[in-house]
């Protein structure tokens, strides 16, 4: 996510012994860690109806999960007694999850809701909610915190943000894009503005909805890095495209592969993993 000739069998015990000797190449280089890294952890957005992640993703590269929440709309996908939140029926496996080598560093999302308008009229009691949950014991260890109220700089409100924050253990990391396509000086002017200096960004890279090109993309991850510290900024790949109306499609491993590749030498997650790149996207990635 081929064809060849069959003329004779010579042929195809050529091709085969040579296409098994390129597996086994591929195979070893994996095994030693030298395989091209495309990603380095991909998002889930849980819902409803995909609370069973499953994928190939660590064969890309991918060793951390953000979990987009752990509560969303009051619903939480987590057992957390003592805060009066309903559980969802069947909720996901964290000990399997937690398993995977595509998730040995889970980022937890902690509470948010699925319309961003009321997610960031509600952004002060989704910090209060926020802080409860990530001090409640959790099926998983956490390797750092996520506040899912995505920020972009038409919010007027966005200065509310440090008060949400202020009480959220660290390590924590928040999300913002760029739709307006402002520049990325002043898209990082606008960041320094509102983000509390011990608290790291995911920069949402356009890509997905056509807002800007991957090269594009990067140029703001080289301005936003410059700017926050390394150590502070990570970049959303964005695994989709429009497909008409209000709808989204998988990207094409034609559209993917260019896009994870301009971002070499920056921290890459997918979004979204468990959406929009499958078993079969994966091998044809792999294959270039």
């Amino acid at each position: 996510m081929t064809g060849m000739s069959r003329r004779a069998a010579l042929a195809i015990g050529a091709t085969a012994a040579v296409g098994a000797g390129l597996m086994g190449l591929d195979l070893a280089l994996r095994q030693f860690g030298r395989a091209p890294r495309l990603m380095d952890g991909i998002v889930w957005q849980v819902h409803g109806g995909l609370l069973d992640p499953r994928g190939d993703w660590n064969e890309l590269g991918a060793r951390s999960l953000l979990v987009q929440w752990l509560v969303a709309d009051g619903t939480a996908f987590v057992p957390l007694p003592g805060l009066g939140l309903p559980l969802i029926a069947d909720a996901p496996n964290w000990t399997r999850i937690a398993r995977e080598p595509w998730a040995q560093a889970i980022i937890a999302g902690l509470a948010g809701r699925f319309s961003e308008p009321k997610a960031r009229a509600d952004v002060l009691a989704l910090g209060a909610l926020s802080a409860r949950i990530a001090r409640h014991s959790l099926p998983f260890t956490p390797a750092g915190f996520y506040f899912p109220v995505e920020a972009d700089p038409t919010w007027t409100g966005v200065g509310q943000m440090a008060a949400a924050l202020a009480d959220i253990p660290r390590p924590l990391w928040v999300s913002a894009y760029d739709n307006s396509n402002v520049g990325a000086k002043a898209f990082a002017d606008w960041v320094e503005g509102w983000l509390p200096q011990d608290v790291g960004l995911f920069f949402q890279d356009g890509v997905g909805v056509h807002t800007r090109s991957p090269e594009a993309a990067r140029a703001y991850a080289q301005v936003l890095s410059r700017r926050l510290g390394r150590e502070r900024f990570k970049l959303i790949a964005e695994a989709f495209r429009p497909a008409g109306g209000d709808l989204l499609r998988a990207a094409t491993a034609a559209e993917l592969l260019p896009q994870l590749r301009a971002y070499d030498g920056f921290e890459v997650f997918v979004f979204d993993g468990p959406h929009y790149v499958d078993r079969l996207l994966v091998e044809k990635l792999l294959a270039g």
